[in-house]
């Protein structure tokens, strides 16, 4: 009988912390319509990519579907390019491409640029002097000179555009964590971990670490909109996915080239690109004012 009334007692509490859960989420979808927007885009977008073998009509590389430079029709809903290939398929295996570059370059600049800022915003010194030296000689370059020359160098693949996004994206997040960690480093908690004894790669990882979580989840999604940016501006040069993997900047830049143009063909995948880098800013500038609780209260 005990153990009966003890589950009813957990059921209840479990069922009182999903409404709880529920009515906080309704709050904030009150409270950031915009974010939710961004959210849903996002979310659709992931879908999309994750699921592009079984929702695109057609292989992305198929000549033919339809003559060349098709317009719109119930067959290519999005017409076709030079080569007759639909370019719904392309749009869709574009997203799968550009999103997987994103975040692998996203979430691996992020990581080792808050490693970095972590560091350096910590030790202080002649580590902090050293890495701010470096980061103004970086900088001193405009980024996507950089990243052109970078890529020129390596050459243009998959992997080595992941890398050149990753590699932009770094110094930035080095500074804005660095900031973050100066401020947080003299605050109450920090003194206490040192009195205990605690190490400095323990109050590092440990204590500071978790208080500039939320920043830099912020930080992702807002990069996102621009490492996805990034690989359109280098494939639409060139230097990009190489052929003939699918990519909106390629295919831009393709119809661009093709006269008279066809408009549908760069239409599509500049509308898909305007689409992700606007969901990714829409959610990065709700999560922002979600996660400070500064602007959470000026609201």
């Amino acid at each position: 009988m005990a153990v009966r009334q003890a589950d009813l007692v957990l059921g209840i509490e479990v069922g009182a912390g999903r409404r709880s859960l529920l009515r906080r989420l309704v709050r904030l979808a009150r409270r950031y319509p915009l974010g939710v927007l961004g959210g849903v885009i996002v979310l659709s977008l992931v879908v999309v990519g994750a699921f592009a073998p079984l929702i695109a009509p057609h292989d992305v590389n198929d000549i033919g579907v339809a003559p060349p430079l098709s317009g719109i029709s119930r067959q290519t809903p999005f017409g076709t390019d030079n080569l007759g290939r639909d370019m719904l398929s392309r749009v869709i295996w574009g997203a799968r491409v550009s999103l997987a570059v994103g975040f692998i370059a996203v979430i691996g600049g992020t990581v080792v640029g808050a490693v970095i800022g972590l560091v350096s915003g910590y030790m202080g010194g002649p580590v902090d002097s050293a890495v701010q030296r470096l980061l103004d000689s970086l900088q001193a370059f405009p980024a996507l000179v950089l990243l052109l020359i970078i890529i020129r160098l390596l050459g243009p693949s998959l992997e080595n555009v992941v890398l050149v996004i990753g590699l932009g994206i770094i110094p930035g997040v080095i500074r804005i964590v660095r900031g973050a960690v100066l401020s947080e480093k003299n605050n109450a908690y920090v003194e206490a971990a040192r009195a205990v004894g605690a190490t400095p790669l323990r109050i590092m990882f440990v204590h500071i670490a978790p208080n500039i979580a939320a920043l830099a989840i912020v930080i992702m999604t807002t990069l996102l909109g621009t490492a996805v940016l990034a690989e359109a501006a280098l494939s639409f040069l060139g230097l990009g996915v190489p052929p003939p993997n699918p990519s909106w900047g390629a295919d831009i830049n393709a119809a661009r080239t093709n006269l008279p143009v066809h408009i549908p063909w760069a239409l599509f995948p500049g509308l898909a690109i305007s689409l992700t880098v606007l969901g990714f800013n829409l959610l990065g500038d709700a999560l922002r004012d979600a996660l400070d609780p500064r602007l959470r209260g000026a609201r």
